[in-house]
């Protein structure tokens, strides 16, 4: 049986980005006043699990971090058919930065058990740094291949996949266990579907804290986080737009010395 792990992550809704405030004093994002909904390239990763269980034998554990909300987007992992969830949720854990999340969820994977395949969206909405599975991979002593946007063959201990790269892709071999990060160029994610909701109701989300992970408060969240944010500013974007009037020639031949003005041609 393949054990397939993927990584969801619980971000605030796209929708209403322009509500997310800053806490002054941790200068963390402060997200619970915001809708929260599972981050788009984890749906991709969550895709490629199902289509894999789908072809073969396999099981799927789906891992979250974050506050018990967040267990909301575990339930519509289990809906899409992921075998069993987890939810990372303690104060203590936040305000991690992205090496303190991969270090949370990599003791988090160690503690589900045995697995050979850890899936994981490149990045995340909200922070978009791209570390987190990289860094699962080095807590965890196991390979890592970013921006995947196609899985060749998955049937044997060796994988083949294809990665983005600049304007062409890198074809790689990589030897189980090993964590992916997806694009969205890899699949269509489906929708959820009312029998998948309904099953998912029967499925226990399993809740661990601090002191179920065995780390020290020091070691994650805000604590355990080395990056530090000195300062924040806000900075206003201004526009100035000037109608130029004319002939379709006129026009081109104001533009081109407008250009030449400002140093944009030479």
């Amino acid at each position: 049986m393949l054990n397939i792990v993927v990584c969801a992550k619980a971000v605030p809704d796209p929708k209403d980005a322009c509500k997310i405030k800053i806490d002054p004093a941790t200068k963390t994002l402060m997200r619970c006043e915001v809708p929260m909904v599972l981050n788009q390239m984890d749906k991709n990763a969550m895709e490629a699990a199902i289509r894999m269980k789908e072809q073969s034998d396999a099981r799927i554990s789906v891992i979250s971090m974050g506050p018990p909300q967040a267990g909301n987007t575990v339930k519509e992992c289990l809906a899409l058919g992921a075998d069993q969830g987890f939810l990372l949720s303690d104060p203590a854990f936040g305000g991690a930065d992205a090496y303190a999340t991969a270090y949370t969820l990599a003791k988090g994977i160690e503690k589900i058990g045995p697995f050979d395949v850890i899936l994981c969206g490149m990045a995340s909405s909200d922070g978009s740094t791209e570390w987190v599975g990289p860094q699962i991979a080095t807590f965890l002593d196991i390979p890592v291949v970013t921006m995947v946007r196609e899985i060749v063959e998955c049937e044997k201990e060796l994988w083949k996949v294809k990665a983005s790269m600049g304007h062409g892709y890198r074809l790689m071999e990589v030897k189980l266990p090993a964590v992916f990060t997806v694009t969205r160029e890899l699949n269509q994610p489906r929708t959820l579907s009312f029998s998948g909701i309904i099953k998912a109701r029967k499925k226990e989300i399993t809740e661990w804290g601090l002191n179920d992970l065995g780390e020290s408060a020091e070691s994650v969240g805000l604590k355990g986080s080395p990056t530090i944010v000195s300062d924040l500013r806000t900075q206003d974007s201004k526009r100035e737009v000037e109608i130029i009037e004319g002939t379709r020639e006129d026009k081109a031949e104001q533009l081109v010395q407008k250009l030449a003005d400002a140093g944009v041609l030479a």
